[in-house]
């Protein structure tokens, strides 16, 4: 190999060693294999240029040109021509890519996810200042230069972390540049011989020129080391949402008082929703036995100016040890006192301590401070939550909507700033509000009236790739579309609520997260959640949940709720009929569960016509038929296999809780088939909101059917974690949608393939294969064992 292309391989490497620096920024790592096969090919070019030879500035642009080719090829194949060419839509894909990983880049915590447009940055900007370095080191012969950017690369990652391992990479980083420098002084003397720059003693006293690059190089190193290990001091630190990392624009006090402030987190709420990959965030244990409840407050939205809600800014104080009493809670309010341990993962890194409302006291760790309106606690001197344990005790308020309805109306402090709207809010919302609540004798009557119209009766959609909105007409237009996500369901909520004069907050946290085997409890990104809050004198501030398929509903609005959906268990199904049936009923003795595995006697064999003395024997036409039937069935079994199973599954259960359970896990096992047969494998390993999510991503399903989908495992959900399941109506009519809906989405070829040859038709031949085993596992006990008389010495 020639000293040029040593070089080459060492300018390589070196940028591939400075890049380890960025590890810790971003989750997974698995980008770095790829920048270095990229990066590989990159130096190829160059190598190969240099060897026709190319002039120098027509080798850098071969090198530019086959970086553009490779991250158009990665990212952008979609949109270039023939896959490879990079176009105008090209350029403007990579433009919005970039823009899309600065966003994440200001959104997301350390480490961040790979996201597509972070993965665009972190390997464009590898090879970036990986052809600057060959550019400088190998084509123009210079490798102190080449020093500059692998520090620019090194300086902006230790600039933006601060993990115990800095110096590690610090140390690989320097290894590489002072490895370039050597490579460079020894192809330097490949070429010319003595380099005089420099003199070293031999033992002869003689001089020696070799020693002289290599001495220069390793002071310019010695330089650009020093200087690398005091920029990162003047770095800032990277900073997130209220939901992601480090708090952006939270403002802490001194630590002696003060105040504190927010910015608007709806931005990093919408991304915590729509990433691919659902993070966990915490992980709770909690003594309270039903989780369903177990909503997750970080701060609460006060200041409403029209166009958004914000945290308004508030007075700080030191922990107390025991909290107050929440305001306006009476003592006449039944509530138990709930103890939860929660752990932060080591990358969930921001100011505010997520917690149970009310919390009555907290053991943590660290710097934080107390905001009593919000009962809140924020950091103080950069304290965030990142690989924090700590303990809550909280109050689980259970009102009955016998106390919300019979409220007294709040102070007129409250009143006053609690309920004040803008004039420029569009009179539309009053008035929708006045038309929604029509009727109502009282406030409490009035907010279920509002939950249930955005919930159920409203026709609102849950769509999170929907934008957040900004502008006075946001919640107008809201109301109009009927497509949202929890911030816009929160938002619109609390602003009827507060023209109708109930004073009204938005909450910002995460919904209750996955129940575990351990009995923990795990809240993922997905799980960040905004929901109102609304003031009764008595009870204090109370939850309520209009966004639909998040969340769940309080307890204390499911009776008062018009319209409800669940079916009663003494009236008959939806479709039967009063009218005497035609056909001869089946004995009284053949149970519902009975039918429906059909074991109940068929009609009497005396009933059937003789057949006549003519023709063949009836057991040859018996024969005959089975042969043919046979014929027919062979190609169609895995058809009518699963017909079969389907009707079996969405058919008709006892409305005994039991029944009803069983019905429930039927449905999502047709529905995961289902979605198998159309080529989305199973994961068992995933929960059932994890598994929805999945089947809703790659089925494209439209929101309307992924709502469906996500209605069926939040039933499963209640019935494998919730202590008193409730049950959920409509459930196989989900399912005939979802089916429908794949059907639609599907071509020909991929719809004929999941009727006539379904894939979940495996589970026939896994059920053959199991009474199999267990036939031959009975056969195996019930036969005698034979004993062999043992040897004895004579």
């Amino acid at each position: 190999m020639s000293g040029r292309a040593r070089l080459a391989l060492t300018a390589a490497a070196a940028t591939l060693m400075a890049s380890c620096a960025l590890l810790p920024l971003v989750s997974p790592v698995t980008w770095l294999f790829q920048a270095a096969f990229l990066l590989a090919v990159q130096t190829g070019v160059g190598a190969a240029a240099r060897r026709v030879p190319l002039a120098r500035s027509l080798t850098v642009a071969a090198q530019a040109l086959a970086t553009l080719l490779m991250l158009t090829v990665v990212f952008a194949r979609s949109h270039a021509i023939a896959g490879l060419i990079p176009g105008p839509d090209t350029f403007r894909y990579l433009g919005d890519l970039l823009q899309q990983g600065s966003d994440d880049v200001s959104r997301y915590a350390i480490p961040a996810p790979l996201t597509p447009g972070i993965r665009l940055m972190v390997i464009g900007g590898v090879l970036v200042v990986g052809l600057v370095v060959d550019t400088l080191a190998v084509t123009f012969r210079s490798a102190a230069p080449a020093g500059l950017p692998l520090l620019a690369l090194y300086s902006v990652a230790a600039g933006l972390s601060d993990g115990p391992t800095d110096w590690l990479w610090f140390l690989v980083a320097a290894a590489g540049y002072l490895m370039l420098l050597l490579a460079e002084g020894r192809d330097r003397l490949s070429q010319w011989g003595r380099v005089f720059g420099g003199a070293a003693r031999t033992p002869g006293g003689q001089e020696s020129g070799a020693v002289a690059p290599v001495r220069t190089g390793r002071r310019i190193g010695f330089a650009v080391l020093g200087v690398a290990l005091f920029v990162p001091f003047a770095m800032p630190s990277i900073q997130g949402g209220l939901l992601d990392g480090a708090g952006t624009g939270v403002g802490v006090g001194n630590g002696n008082g003060g105040t504190i402030s927010a910015v608007n987190p709806l931005v990093s709420l919408r991304d915590s929703l729509n990433v691919d990959e659902d993070r966990q965030v915490l992980s709770v244990r909690t003594s309270n036995d039903d989780v369903s409840d177990l909503y997750l407050r970080i701060v609460s939205l006060d200041d409403f100016d029209g166009t958004t809600w914000k945290p308004a800014q508030r007075h700080i104080t030191n922990v107390p040890g025991t909290f107050p009493t929440p305001a306006g809670l009476g003592a006449d309010v039944r509530r138990t006192t709930v103890k939860s341990t929660i752990a932060a993962a080591d990358w969930y890194a921001q100011d505010w301590l997520p917690m149970p409302y009310p919390p009555s006291g907290v053991k943590v760790a660290g710097t934080w401070r107390y905001e009593p309106v919000g009962m809140t606690l924020v950091g103080d001197h950069g304290q965030n939550t990142r690989g924090e344990t700590y303990q809550v005790t909280s109050l689980d308020v259970q009102p009955t909507a016998e106390q919300l309805a019979a409220a007294p109306e709040p102070s007129a402090a409250m009143k006053k700033e609690y309920t004040q709207v803008p004039s420029s809010l569009p009179s539309v919302v009053a008035q929708t509000a006045k038309e929604v609540t029509a009727g109502s004798t009282n406030h409490y009557e009035e907010a279920v009236k509002l939950q249930d119209y955005f919930a159920v009766t409203g026709g609102f959609q849950y769509d999170t790739q929907v934008e957040v909105g900004r502008g006075e007409g946001a919640i107008a237009n809201f109301l109009k579309q009927k497509r949202g996500f929890c911030v816009h369901f929160s938002f619109a909520m609390a602003a009827m609520a507060r023209t109708l004069g109930i004073p009204a907050r938005v909450a910002v946290g995460f919904a209750p997260g996955t129940p575990q085997a351990d009995g923990t409890v795990s809240v993922g990104l997905k799980d960040a959640h905004a929901w109102p809050e609304l003031y009764f004198e008595g009870v204090g501030w109370t939850r309520f949940e209009p966004t639909p398929t998040r969340g769940t509903t309080p307890s204390y609005t499911v009776s008062q709720t018009p319209g409800s959906s669940l079916p009663d268990e003494t009236l008959p199904s939806k479709g039967t009929s009063a009218a005497p049936s035609a056909s001869a009923s089946q004995s009284e003795s053949c149970t519902p569960q009975l039918r429906r595995q059909d074991a109940c006697a068929s009609p009497s064999a005396a009933a059937a016509v003789p057949s006549g003395d003519g023709g063949p024997p009836w057991w040859q036409l018996a024969l005959w038929a089975l042969g043919g039937l046979a014929v027919l069935a062979v190609p169609l079994s895995p058809m009518l296999y699963r017909q079969r199973a389907r009707a079996r599954r969405l058919g008709a259960h006892d409305r005994t809780p039991q029944g009803v359970a069983a019905h429930t896990l039927a449905v999502w096992l047709e529905l995961t088939d289902t979605a198998w047969d159309f080529g989305i494998l199973p994961d068992e390993s995933q929960t059932p909101r994890n598994a929805a999510a999945r089947i809703v991503r790659l089925g494209r399903l439209d929101p309307a059917t992924a709502a469906s989908v996500h209605r069926v495992a939040d039933a499963v959900e209640q019935v494998l974690y919730a202590p008193r399941p409730r049950p959920a109506a409509g459930l196989a009519d989900d399912v005939r949608r979802v089916t429908a809906a794949f059907n639609g989405t599907v071509g020909v070829p991929a719809r004929l393939r999941a009727l006539f040859a379904p894939r979940s038709s495996v589970r026939a031949v896994w059920a053959a294969s199991a009474a199999r085993s267990r036939l031959r596992d009975r056969l195996a006990a019930a036969r005698p064992t034979l004993r062999k008389p043992s040897e004895q010495e004579g």
